[in-house]
């Protein structure tokens, strides 16, 4: 999905919710129960971009219908090497309607862990505030 791709590597925030459905569910790899809707999800995403450093897409699957993407991506958390992959599912309109991310290694996934956690007061602030 070459608009959310080049929205996250701008880091235009504004850019990368616009592409969101209002239904949208974020499923993280670091919380067990997935997050439904818009404002959550963009408030997690925008606390993504102030944890990962040097963050990249390194390769990008596209389903035959142009509805499933995996964008593999490469960053520091921590100063902890990172690599992950985030699954979209785009609806009928061509807006995010499902968000999967999954890391690795452990030790990484542990320090993003540590990191949003650090960053939750201020993404709930976000996310309810509207």
């Amino acid at each position: 999905m070459k608009a959310f791709r080049q929205a996250v590597e701008a880091r235009d925030t504004a850019a990368i919710e616009a592409l969101l459905a209002e239904n949208v569910v974020f499923t993280s790899p670091v919380a067990f129960k997935p997050y439904p809707g818009k404002a959550i999800t963009a408030a997690i995403l925008r606390g993504v971009l102030r944890v990962f450093e040097d963050f990249r897409y390194v390769r990008e699957l596209a389903g035959a219908d142009e509805r499933d993407h995996a964008l593999v991506f490469e960053a520091k958390v921590d100063g902890k090497d990172i690599t992950g992959c985030d699954f979209l599912h785009l609806d009928e309109d061509g807006l995010i309607d499902e968000f999967t991310v999954m890391v690795r290694p452990l030790s990484a996934a542990q320090a993003l862990a540590e990191a949003m956690q650090a960053q939750f007061p201020q993404i709930q602030r976000e996310a309810t505030q509207g």
